[in-house]
């Protein structure tokens, strides 16, 4: 999704200001916290339900995130390391019997595909392991296991026809799509690898290459028989341009291949039932123009493993998660977006209500589930970044008429900042909903509240703007939030037109009207936000975003002045240039329906495009981008710089090396939150905490 990348994670010092007429709270969290922190990733817990593996990502190195697997027994909730303490490692897969563990890592000196016993022990290296810098939407499983356990499939690139001339002096280039992945970062073009389905023995450790071609072939799982692995392709001639994933499964002894789908739409991750009988996925309905993900929201589908009776499962109407099974293949289980919290859902195959499993307020991210119906996941909660659970649901005998009526056991697991946490105040998030302009939604925002607040205090507040456009904002712990929170101000998200989990008419209105209706949206959350809570300032507000959210940033400060400073991270300035540099290649037409050389739409492009209005820009800004933006190319800001500073607006521009859609590298983020709060402290006017600005509705 472009704009996935809108939580922007960073490290600073403490935070020493006088803002609002409160010192920055030495209770919250500073910024320089960040790098001490921790969060659980991946959770797949083993066929019996006994142990979980688990990656714990790390934030305490200069470049990016990186993760260790961890494996935990759960009735002690001890837990092991898999290798050594400064080695990453992951992408956990359970052998059937649950003996072994496949992962990605180091092993034996070398780095790929290896195997280790849930102890720790057995640490064996099975084969290297390539990766391409492609960009290829909502990848799945990369590792998978025969059911017998001798045999394990990987996927693994292969350099592709055009890979020496795109790598050569000088630079030939023949793909429409010839740029890299949007968070790539380290290069500027595609490295035309193609990915292809590998299988190990993992006793011989004899490796054999099942696929070949231009098609890259991903999201693999070995059916319960041991005869096809079912796994994802495009392999129509004109894949650069048309997106259109198909499920197809391959014959491991022979190498036929068969089609189960060929539909108009795009399907991700297929995982068989356990009886062998059925194939789950998720899936879109509508036909794509393009690589990004598209303002239809995903949901589950069951086809059977010969192709026929494929079907939708389940009315939800709101955006899902890739599926897993339940041991008796008779429902599926799958996360959906619900009004800026994404919940755990248990679907039965029948025309039953659907169960709500986890309904916390906050985020759930991966999920497994183990034969006796036990459920581990990673959660973020209001309060913390991700931890690990358990939940246990006690058996159903009928159909369920209410989801509650399911009993569910829920325990943390993991508590892996507790001893920085402790002590420390979070601030509260807080949702509200208001009516938007043209009086046909209720739109919702959630408000982070600023620590040391006093009878009579008045705050700044940020606004951050969503990615996406189709992504969401909510309560889930975000640390940039409670940085500011510290500081002493609010931060509010208003999930706009176009956002998800509102359902797919909401997701649907930004339809044909980027940089309109939305942006509206924006402001009236403001204006409903300064109207019920009249400790707002509104003459210290600063307005920022990450990707659709820089966007709707550069729009916004050319529309209105209530903004005494602005951020664009990541933004798009000109939809006609973005149109022709980006590897989205037709974001415009899946957008608003059309190419933009058909009919009058490249006079709406540039007529939406904040560089057309930059005169109308009196708001400082400070842009920040990565030079090896593949999504929105750096020149996005460029351009808005010089047209910027042409205007006489108080402009600086940052650009990040070695980044590519948004910033993820420690040292950049550090020095990003630093420059974010110096930016605003230099145009929020100074106070006297005697006698602070009035907030005026």
């Amino acid at each position: 999704m472009r704009g996935r990348i809108y939580v922007s994670i960073f490290v600073a010092t403490i935070l020493i200001f006088v803002s609002v007429g409160v010192r920055a709270q030495g209770n919250g969290l500073a910024a320089s916290d960040f790098q001490k922190l921790r969060s659980v990733g991946q959770a797949e817990i083993s066929p019996d339900g006994k142990s979980i593996a688990y990656t714990i990502v790390r934030y305490d190195r200069p470049g990016r995130p990186w993760g260790q697997l961890w494996v935990m027994d759960v009735a002690s909730k001890k837990s092991v390391r898999i290798g050594a303490e400064n080695e990453g490692s992951g992408g956990a897969v359970w052998s059937t019997d649950g003996k072994w563990i496949a992962y990605m890592g180091a092993a034996e000196g070398k780095h790929g595909l290896a195997v280790v016993r849930p102890d720790g022990t057995g640490v064996t290296f099975l084969a290297e392991a390539m990766d391409t810098n492609a960009p290829l939407p909502s990848t799945g499983a990369s590792v998978t296991w025969s059911p017998d356990g001798r045999q394990i499939a990987f996927i693994s690139a292969t350099p592709g026809p055009e890979t020496k001339d795109a790598s050569g002096d000088p630079i030939v280039i023949t793909r429409y799509m010839y740029k890299p992945d949007a968070g790539e970062g380290n290069s500027h073009f595609n490295d035309n690898r193609r990915l292809h389905i590998f299988v190990v023995d993992v006793a011989t450790k004899r490796v054999r290459q099942l696929t070949d071609g231009t098609a890259y072939e991903h999201s693999i799982d070995w059916s319960p028989n041991g005869d096809e692995i079912v796994y994802v392709s495009d392999p129509s001639p004109n894949a650069d341009q048309f997106f259109n994933y198909d499920i197809f499964a391959i014959n491991v002894s022979d190498g036929t291949v068969r089609r189960i789908t060929a539909t108009e739409n795009a399907e991700y991750s297929p995982k068989w039932s356990p009886d062998g009988k059925m194939i789950a996925y998720s899936a879109t309905k509508r036909g794509l123009t393009d690589r990004e993900t598209t303002m239809e929201d995903t949901h589950v589908w069951v086809v059977n493993a010969d192709g026929t009776n494929r079907h939708e499962v389940g009315t939800i109407d709101n955006r899902q998660g890739t599926p897993q099974w339940a041991a008796d293949s008779g429902a599926v289980y799958f996360t959906v977006q619900e009004r800026g919290n994404i919940h755990l859902y248990r679907q039965a195959l029948t025309d039953f209500a659907p169960e709500l499993l986890v309904h916390d307020r906050g985020s759930v991210g991966s999920f497994s589930v183990a034969r006796n119906g036990h459920v581990a996941y990673s959660f973020t909660s209001p309060t913390d970044m991700a931890q690990l659970r358990d939940t246990s649901m006690a058996p159903v005998q009928r159909p369920l008429e209410n989801p509650a009526e399911r009993v569910t056991v829920a325990q943390a697991l993991t508590n892996l900042n507790v001893d920085l946490l402790s002590g420390k105040k979070i601030a509260d998030v807080e949702s509200f909903t208001f009516t938007s302009n043209d009086n046909k939604f209720q739109v919702e925002a959630f408000l982070v509240k600023p620590l040391g607040m006093t009878a009579t205090s008045k705050h700044p507040m940020i606004v951050n703007i969503h990615g996406g456009p189709h992504g969401q904002n909510g309560p889930a712990f975000n640390f940039k939030d409670q940085a500011y929170a510290a500081h002493g101000w609010a931060v509010l998200h208003v999930n706009y037109r176009g956002s998800t989990g509102y359902g797919q008419a909401f997701a649907d209105a930004v339809f044909g009207d980027q940089d309109g209706n939305e942006g509206q949206d924006v402001l009236y959350g403001v204006s409903a936000a300064l109207r019920r809570y009249l400790w707002l300032d509104r003459e210290r507000m600063g307005i920022e975003g990450v990707s659709y959210g820089g966007q709707l940033t550069d729009w916004l400060i050319t529309q209105t002045r209530m903004f005494r400073a602005a951020i664009p991270i990541a933004g798009i300035s000109n939809l006609i240039s973005y149109n022709y540099m980006t590897y989205y290649n037709q974001y415009e037409q899946m957008e608003f329906g059309q190419l933009p050389h058909q009919g009058d739409f490249m006079n709406l492009m540039w007529e939406r495009s904040a560089l057309k209005h930059v005169a109308a820009v009196a708001t400082p800004v400070m842009l920040m981008h990565g030079e090896n933006d593949a999504d929105v190319p750096i020149a996005e800001a460029e351009q808005y710089y010089v047209a910027l500073k042409d205007v006489g607006v108080d402009t600086i521009f940052v650009r990040y090396p070695r980044e590519g859609h948004g910033i993820r590298e420690s040292g950049h983020t550090v020095d990003s939150i630093l420059r974010c709060i110096a930016w605003y402290e230099k145009y929020f006017p100074k106070v006297n905490p005697e006698n602070p600005s009035a907030a005026v509705p």
